[in-house]
């Protein structure tokens, strides 16, 4: 499970197609309806929140507006209805190490879509998150 710092529109579309799917899982353990990944690294920054579930569908809510922008079909209807308007911070380092990591992927999955994005040192973060000084997160799997 991955929940980007990176703004969807980076994404290629496996990308954005498996964050989605990965989001709406997350959203289901923050909500309690699932028994599997309560503990998932990644659910850290939105479990620590005020309001959960509502941070997470304020998440969900940014990546079906890349959707529509891309004319995909994601169903809104499964988005929670409590939306946060409070930004999670999140640091420098880990939005680079995603930053970094993403490129990895579409080297192999989408060249054309890497040649886009060469010149960009520091991507838009996702628009839930606030970007503070700091290292990579402690959770993070760092490759």
């Amino acid at each position: 499970m991955r929940l980007w710092t990176i703004h969807p529109k980076y994404l290629d579309a496996k990308g954005i197609v498996a964050l989605w799917r990965e989001a709406l899982l997350a959203q289901k353990v923050l909500q309690g309806a699932t028994k599997g990944y309560k503990h998932h690294p990644q659910l850290l920054r939105f479990a620590k929140t005020k309001n959960p579930s509502a941070a997470l569908a304020s998440y969900l809510k940014a990546v079906h507006e890349e959707s529509v922008r891309r004319d995909y079909d994601f169903d809104a209807s499964k988005i929670g209805t409590q939306h946060s308007r409070r930004k999670i911070t999140e640091t420098q380092g880990q939005l680079l190490y995603e930053w970094r990591h993403l490129k990895r992927k579409l080297k192999n999955r989408d060249p054309k879509r890497l040649r886009e994005f060469a010149s960009i040192k520091t991507p838009v973060p996702h628009p839930l998150f606030k970007i503070i000084p700091g290292k990579v997160r402690e959770w993070e799997k760092v490759q």
